[in-house]
């Protein structure tokens, strides 16, 4: 939930960068968006790897072996880096909360605030019930030989995955 909770701050980011213009002047200056784009896929990289590479497993939780716990303001913290280092989504509120602004009825900069506010809790609420969900879920699956691995080994690759996509698109 927490970094459900980041996300959605990462989102208030492209919103209020939206509304003064600042994600317009990153996307018409190539370098500038590049940069984002890399270190978004960096990012994704680093965190891919480090899923992969990590010697914890729900084996060794098993046996009792002490495990370091992330802190909740670093759990944050990734949920916000990993939206506002994805060029993507300054890319998707620049289209997307233009199309629903009409000058006629006021200030641009406040009703595109409103609707990525609007987009935000949206998005928000749907990532706390995910998580939600994935919790209950999670001691379920736990219970399962094997996963374990497959909880760590996939979402490693899929990052780094999304890594290589990024770069090389």
């Amino acid at each position: 939930m927490v970094s459900a909770l980041g996300i959605g701050a990462g989102t208030l980011v492209h919103t209020f960068l939206t509304a003064i213009g600042l994600s317009a002047v990153l996307i018409s200056i190539p370098v500038a968006f590049q940069l984002i784009r890399y270190a978004g896929a960096i990012y994704l990289a680093y965190l891919g790897l480090r899923m992969l590479f990590s010697s914890r497993t729900e084996s060794d939780i098993s046996r009792h072996q002490q495990v370091r716990h992330t802190t909740l303001s670093i759990i944050f913290r990734q949920g916000v880096l990993t939206n506002v280092l994805n060029p993507k989504v300054a890319l998707f509120f620049l289209a997307f909360l233009p199309q629903f602004v009409d000058s006629a009825r006021g200030a641009i900069a406040i009703q595109i605030v409103l609707l990525g506010l609007i987009f935000d809790t949206s998005g928000t609420l749907w990532n706390v019930l995910i998580a939600t969900v994935a919790a209950h879920a999670r001691a379920f699956l736990a219970a399962r030989s094997g996963f374990s691995l497959l909880q760590k080994m996939v979402p490693g690759v899929i990052l780094l995955a999304l890594a290589v996509l990024v770069i090389v698109r």
